[in-house]
Parts: C-alpha cells; sequence; structure tokens
C-alpha cells in the first residue's frame, strides 16, 4: 500500500463490481454518425446519480472516446454512480476531423448538443439492458469532462462563446444538471490565447465564464503549461474558478500536467505526467464532491479535503460560496 493510501480514507473502486455496457448507439438524424456511448453501473443500486463524462481532444484513437477514460469512469461507477460516456464527432475513432464537415475539428457545439441529448433520452439509454432499466436518476446529474471535454462541460454549465461563423452569443446551458466537474479546462478567450489557437480553434476567443453559475469542481495542474493554447502558462486553467459566479471549487493538482496523472486512460503515451498517487488523488478528490454535491454523502467532500491536506499531490484547495 503507497503512502497515499494509507493517508486516504477507503473509497470503493476496483473492490465493487461494476457493470458496463457499449456500445449503445442513438439515431440522431442530421447528426454526421449516430451517438454511441458507454453506460457503467455499479451492479446494485437504484436511483443511481448520473454523470455525463465528456472526453478530450488527445491524439489518441481510442481514449478520446468511448473507450477511454477508464480511470475516471470504472472508479465512480464503483463509488455509486452512473457514468455515460459519449463519443463526441472529434474523436480519433470517426476520421471526421479534418474533414470539411461543419464544425471540424473540435465540433464544440455538437459536444455539448450530445450531452442534452443523453439527458433527452436517458430512460431510453437506461432501458438498453435489463441491468440497468429503472436505476438511473433523471433529478441527480452532473456533468464532467477533461481538456476540450472540461469546455464541453463548462458550456452546458452556462459559460458562453462566440459562434465563430456568425459572431452571436451561443448559449447551450442545461438547467437539469446540477454540478460539473472540469478538469484542465481551457481558460479565457481574448489575449490569453496564443496564435495558434486563435487561428486553428477560433471558437476559443470567445469564451465568457461570466454566465456559468451552477456549482463546479475545477481540477487543474499546477505546470500545466499548454504553450500552443495560451500566453497565460498554468494560470489559465484557473479561469473558469476566477471568472465564473457562484458556488465554485478550484484543486490544484501539485506537479500535474495535463494528463492529471493518468485519468484518461492506464498507460497511455500522452500523459507526460503519469503517476498512480497523482491519479489516485484526482479520483478521490472528485468522487468526494460529487458525493457530497449530489446528495449521496454530506460528509464526503469534508472528510477527505482533510485526509489530503497532508498530501504531497495537494498544491491548494479552496471553495468561493
Amino acid at each position: 500500500m503507497s503512502p497515499l493510501s494509507q493517508r486516504l480514507p477507503t473509497v470503493p473502486s476496483g473492490g465493487v463490481a461494476t457493470h458496463s455496457i457499449a456500445p449503445i448507439t442513438l439515431p440522431i438524424t442530421g447528426r454526421a454518425h449516430d451517438l454511441e456511448l458507454r453506460l457503467t453501473v455499479p451492479v446494485s443500486g437504484q436511483d443511481l446519480p448520473v454523470i455525463v463524462l465528456s472526453h478530450g481532444h488527445g491524439p489518441s484513437n481510442y481514449i478520446s472516446s468511448l473507450y477511454g477514460y477508464g480511470p475516471l469512469a470504472q472508479y465512480w461507477a464503483a463509488s455509486g454512480f452512473a457514468v455515460i460516456q459519449p463519443t463526441h464527432l472529434d474523436s480519433q475513432t470517426l476520421g471526421l476531423r479534418h474533414t470539411d464537415v461543419a464544425e471540424a475539428p473540435l465540433f464544440w457545439r455538437s459536444r455539448a448538443t450530445d450531452v442534452s441529448t443523453i439527458l433527452d433520452r436517458l430512460e431510453e439509454i437506461a432501458a438498453f439492458s435489463p441491468v440497468t432499466a429503472g436505476r438511473l436518476s433523471a433529478e441527480c446529474i452532473a456533468v464532467a469532462g477533461h481538456s476540450m471535454g472540461a469546455y464541453t462541460a463548462s458550456l452546458i454549465l452556462g459559460a458562453r462563446t462566440l459562434d465563430p461563423e456568425t459572431g452571436e452569443i451561443v448559449d447551450l446551458k442545461d438547467e437539469r444538471v446540477r454540478v460539473g466537474v472540469l478538469m484542465a479546462a481551457p481558460g479565457r478567450g481574448g489575449d490569453a490565447l496564443s496564435r495558434f489557437a486563435a487561428e486553428h480553434y477560433p471558437v476559443f476567443i470567445g469564451t465568457d465564464f461570466s454566465m456559468m453559475d451552477t456549482p463546479a469542481l475545477v481540477v487543474r495542474g499546477a505546470a500545466d503549461a499548454a504553450a500552443h493554447l495560451t500566453v497565460a502558462g498554468p494560470d489559465w486553467y484557473v479561469d473558469p474558478y476566477r471568472l465564473a459566479p457562484g458556488r465554485k471549487t478550484l484543486v490544484t493538482v501539485a506537479g500535474g500536467e495535463h494528463g492529471l496523472g493518468g485519468v484518461a486512460g492506464y498507460d497511455a503515451a500522452e500523459t507526460t505526467d503519469e503517476n498512480p498517487e497523482r491519479m489516485e488523488f484526482v479520483r478521490q478528490i472528485t468522487t468526494a464532491y460529487l458525493r457530497t454535491t449530489l446528495g449521496t454523502d454530506a460528509d464526503a467532500w469534508e472528510n477527505t479535503r482533510n485526509a489530503l491536506r497532508s498530501s504531497p499531490m495537494n498544491g491548494g484547495i479552496e471553495s468561493r460560496h
């Protein structure tokens, strides 16, 4: 047992059996490809809180799809949540990034629409298997994401942007979502962007967090510089906490880079900061936050935060109410 594990409270993980179903296919008129999902749940329990987990825009073939993010999805499911993972249209598995399909390469609007579509069809998704039918809560919903997935989550939580084609303000907030977890989320636009980001990802130019009032946990790596995206350095990833109103919590992961220790996948080559203890820190702090904010364990956040105070992975935890 590692020193970090000895300091942390026991949280269900590999010892709790889970059930995973994939792919679940939702035909959607007008979408360039049917929406495919993975649903992972604990084998027991009713009225399971739902987490829609949005993948990043990374270079791997399968990490950025329903096949990735096992370290988070399995852990959250073992902790009592129903985790739904969509494959967004920017996934390498679909081959649409470098085509002339509208919204390529990021498919930023489609990504947010995917999340709302999932919530529209939650009962249908649950009914795909007798193991999950009738077990998902339609009242207890969170959205989570990493990197571009966190940008997607921020739009669902109330952040706004400008459509690069029309210049119109885009509001994709979904009121059904009670809380969010933003991991390595892109920050503000304008002069904080690198020239590369402004040219290749113009939707980031208009990013505005001033209306993102849904409660959220923002997790950022202290060493996540992302020079290809921003000239602001690691502080850019603090923006969703610093610039958004309402109840927000910021967790800084000491030594963490964009991979936050490996949340996107076990042994993923693109995780430059792979570290099992760092990943465990992220898994436990996000789980505790979700348990408390979604009402399944009122003491989880306080107990876990106290246990993590002396962790070498703890680069700071602060909250604003």
